[in-house]
């Protein structure tokens, strides 16, 4: 159901977004470029006062971003409680931002704005040398080895959830598929030693994540802020009290391998960089695969058509449970997730903060300038993609490969030095979810239902994604 803080925002933003539609301020440049330069102005305009366009963006990500493209070019600029921010779009603007040749666009100063109270720590929120250190080691918990080793704890963690569920006519997908992977990454990220624990550990992450989404940014007791700092703590403290232990032992789960993890020259984390990559990790991996796991489960009950032909895939595979090579053996479930990817992107924008003057894309942008590249609307404008808006996974076949266009044109975990480091494990997770589910449900939605969208790290459910869930029979 949605909660009583989206349907505020949302009427709120349904309101920010006629204001800022109707009684637009006059377009201005957000500096002006050096005489002689050749480079062009970034126009925008702040909207309504003190709030600008904050809200509105927040009611419809996807209108708002296809009207600033629209108006004012691929980059432009827009206002907001923190001041101006300018708005990035396109596969150009994204290589060019990502890859930072010039070593112009910082990640640390972009995201640490946002959720740096809550993530400070984790490699997303690194620059240059300190970045490629942390990563390097990092790498580590990555290997195919070590996924095979998540994906053995985790098959069985996913058994026993979905036994959980019980077919209904208004079966909450996104909220029930939340739980489940945040019961995951509780037991397979921390250890399945957690116990009585475990109910509090995922509340004080829970609450951390929100933290980063809170409009009133500041520690007023009992608001979304200050929540979120009491969560980040409260993971400080029972991760560094578990973690002698886990240094001690030879555990598979992720806390115990990033103990042991070290780059091929014997570098290893201390006990603080471990405590804040594992609150980062668990936040990157179960956030982002919710979004993935609940929009590709929402296509498939739009698309009925697909999801008979998924689940016919995954029945020929002749096993209830997927081992890492069984991956490669289910390519139509591959196009759906790239589409569900494409389409409703998890990680829908992407930060940074300009750290001297600098161009993108030919537009001028001085040093302390916040810059927001919006990977969810430029996967979905018919200036990339062709016919954008509609689902159609095949794009992906060989033979057509819509997104081999431009090497960004299709980036849903990033690019460049800062690319995702667990999209392996993600795309993993999801479609080992997805294998059960088909195999043991079929689900639909009303016709003409088209699930209402609010924003968290990307496009998220307002409504619980309510889905019709039965049981298939035998």
């Amino acid at each position: 159901m949605m909660t009583m803080r989206t349907r505020t925002v949302r009427r709120i933003g349904r309101l920010a977004a006629r204001a800022t539609v109707r009684f637009p301020a006059p377009t201005k440049p957000l500096a002006a470029p050096p005489p002689g330069s050749g480079l062009k102005p970034v126009l925008g305009s702040f909207g309504p006062p003190v709030l600008g366009t904050s809200l509105a963006a927040l009611h419809d990500m996807l209108a708002f971003s296809r009207r600033q493209l629209e108006e004012y070019g691929e980059v432009s600029w827009a206002g907001g409680p923190s001041g101006k921010m300018a708005l990035a779009i396109g596969p150009e603007a994204a290589e060019q931002m990502l890859i930072d040749r010039d070593r112009a666009f910082s990640a640390k100063r972009g995201w640490s704005f946002i959720i740096g109270p809550f993530f400070h720590g984790g490699v997303m929120l690194m620059d240059l040398e300190e970045h490629h250190h942390h990563r390097r080691i990092l790498q580590a918990a990555f290997t195919r080895q070590r996924l095979e080793g998540y994906l053995d704890l985790t098959t069985p963690e996913i058994k026993r959830a979905l036994d959980g569920w019980q077919p209904a006519p208004d079966f909450a997908l996104y909220s029930e598929t939340k739980k489940l992977l945040l019961e995951l990454a509780t037991e397979v990220f921390v250890g399945t030693e957690v116990g009585p624990e475990a109910a509090e550990l995922e509340r004080a992450f829970v609450n951390a994540v929100r933290g980063g989404q809170a409009i009133v940014r500041a520690p007023v007791p009992g608001l979304t802020w200050s929540r979120g700092l009491r969560g980040r703590r409260f993971l400080e403290e029972y991760f560094l009290r578990e973690l002698p232990a886990k240094r001690a032992g030879d555990g598979d789960d992720l806390f115990s391998v990033l103990c042991r993890a070290e780059s091929e020259d014997g570098q290893r984390f201390t006990d603080d960089e471990v405590v804040a990559h594992m609150i980062f990790v668990m936040m990157a991996a179960h956030d982002t695969s919710t979004i993935a796991l609940s929009m590709m489960a929402y296509l498939l009950a739009k698309h009925p058509e697909w999801q008979e032909w998924l689940r016919a895939e995954s029945q020929a595979l002749g096993k209830t449970e997927l081992a890492y090579a069984d991956l490669d053996r289910l390519p139509s479930m591959d196009l759906v997730f790239r589409e569900a990817m494409r389409l409703y992107a998890p990680v829908g924008m992407q930060l940074r903060e300009t750290v001297k003057d600098t161009e993108l894309c030919g537009y001028y942008l001085p040093t302390g300038t916040r810059v927001w590249f919006g990977d969810f609307v430029t996967m979905r404008s018919d200036r990339w993609w062709p016919d954008a808006d509609r689902f159609d996974p095949e794009r992906f076949a060989e033979g057509r490969r819509e997104d081999k266009s431009h090497r960004f044109a299709w980036a849903p975990f990033g690019g460049g030095a800062h690319k995702c480091i667990g999209l392996y494990f993600g795309g993993m997770t999801v479609k080992a979810v997805m294998h059960q589910l088909l195999l043991r449900f079929r689900w639909s939605v009303p016709d003409g239902y088209d699930v209402p969208l609010t924003w968290g790290t990307g496009p998220t459910p307002a409504d619980g994604l309510p889905i019709r869930l039965e049981r298939l029979s035998g």
